[in-house]
C-alpha cells in the first residue's frame, strides 16, 4: 500500500529538489516523507484494527483465560449448551470498539488527508 502510494508521488519533485542541491537523504526526508506521512498513518490504523479484532492467532497461542484478547473472550460467552447471556456479549462488543472509535477519531484528519493526497497526478 504504501509502495504504491509513492510511486505515485510525482518524479518531478524529486528532479526539482535534486536540482536545488539536496542529496538522496535529504530529497526523502524534507519531500518524500512529509507526503508519505498519511499514508503511514492510514496502514498503521488498518493494523491497529487488523490485530485488534484478530481470533485465530490469539485462540492458538493463548492457554490461559486470564490472557484471552476481547475476540475471544467473547466467543467464550456464548455457550452452546446452555444459556447465553446476550447482554454481557453486548455490552463488551459495544467496549471493544472504543479504542477502535478512539484511533479513528484521533488521526481522522490524516485519514483524510491521505485520502485526498493520493489523487495527485504527475
Amino acid at each position: 500500500m504504501i509502495v504504491q502510494f509513492i510511486r505515485g508521488i510525482p518524479v518531478e519533485l524529486d528532479e526539482a529538489a535534486s536540482i536545488d542541491g539536496l542529496g538522496r537523504f535529504g530529497i526523502f526526508f524534507q519531500i518524500i516523507m512529509p507526503l508519505v506521512k498519511p499514508a503511514l498513518v492510514t496502514a498503521g490504523i488498518f493494523s491497529f484494527y487488523w490485530i485488534w479484532a484478530d481470533f485465530l492467532t490469539p485462540l492458538i497461542y493463548l492457554n490461559s483465560p486470564q490472557l484471552y484478547t476481547i475476540s475471544v473472550a467473547l466467543r467464550s460467552f456464548a455457550d452452546p449448551s446452555g444459556t447465553t447471556d446476550w447482554g454481557a456479549i453486548f455490552a463488551m462488543s459495544f467496549l471493544s470498539l472504543v479504542p477502535v472509535l478512539v484511533v479513528f477519531s484521533i488521526f481522522q484528519r490524516q485519514i483524510v488527508d491521505g485520502i485526498s493526497t493520493s489523487g495527485l497526478k504527475g
